[in-house]
């Protein structure tokens, strides 16, 4: 990371705390000569400082890879594995960073448009997921899969999570999916309460292009980026997703690894039983 100049501290819309804490630290960054910008991205800042959960950095994700602006998030929710510093922890933390003490992690993005019959959407990113889902309607949905021009698989189901690696600690993982390294270049397709137990999540390589086409009548079938809907999907649409050439520049706690904050967050066995020797 350059040397860090101007930081951007992004606050939870409608947290009370947030804008507590923001206030705080911008006094704090303000004294030790930093420029501080509220709620606000473009290419001029060296840095991002989120503070909230992780569907607020979810939120802002898009223009920080897009500026290739490196983030880090203080933890004001409740999971938090994208937020991975603890509020009580936050001046202790930057303080680390600021020094330039620091680890960044570099994360896969989708690219995700739909294409219907005669027409087709822009691109949207993603970080976490793309979620076809039935919405309220009872009847199962249909959908066929691909990876470039190979047939994966037909399912019948609630729906579809197309997940990046980072996104497998969430939805997909509600939903039986594996979790998968950050590291890990691939893409990950686990259905939603198949009707056909057999179904099982995919994984696969980086340089596809995953389609999935809805088939068979449908009504009320959202298409959700990252938790918000963005598209109505309609009977012989089609859902494109590909990895984007931009990644999300995420500097990781300075104390935890990302198998501390799994154990942490999930509630599995705190220490091990016997330890490796050097």
């Amino acid at each position: 990371m350059s040397i860090v100049k101007k930081i951007g501290l992004i606050r939870k819309k409608g947290s009370d705390s947030a804008v507590k804490i923001g206030h705080e630290l911008q006094a704090w960054l303000v004294a030790k000569q930093y420029t501080v910008v509220m709620d606000h991205i473009d290419d001029s800042l060296d840095m991002l400082v989120v503070l909230g959960g992780d569907g607020t950095l979810l939120r802002i994700a898009d223009r920080a890879s897009r500026y290739d602006i490196p983030v880090v998030g203080i933890n004001l929710g409740t999971l938090g594995f994208l937020t991975e510093v603890a509020v009580k922890d936050r001046i202790a933390a930057l303080e680390i960073i600021l020094a330039g003490n620091i680890t960044i992690e570099h994360r896969m993005m989708f690219q995700a448009r739909l294409v219907g019959p005669a027409d087709r959407s822009e691109w949207v990113n993603s970080l976490n997921d793309i979620v076809i889902s039935k919405g309220t309607i009872d009847r199962l949905v249909r959908l066929c899969t691909w990876a470039d021009q190979q047939f994966v698989a037909s399912y019948k189901a609630d729906g579809l999570i197309i997940s990046t690696p980072t996104g497998s600690t969430a939805y997909n993982l509600s939903a039986g999916g594996p979790i998968v390294h950050p590291s890990i270049a691939s893409i990950l397709m686990t259905p939603i309460c198949p009707f056909m137990l057999e179904s099982r999540p995919v994984l696969l390589p980086d340089d596809v292009v995953v389609t999935a086409r809805l088939t068979g009548q449908a009504r009320d079938v959202k298409v959700i980026v990252d938790g918000q809907p963005v598209w109505d999907m309609k009977e012989e649409d089609s859902l494109e997703v590909v990895v984007s050439d931009k990644k999300l520049q995420l500097i990781c706690s300075p104390w935890e690894g990302y198998f501390d904050i799994l154990r942490n967050k999930l509630n599995w066995g705190g220490k091990p039983d016997v330890f490796l020797k050097d």
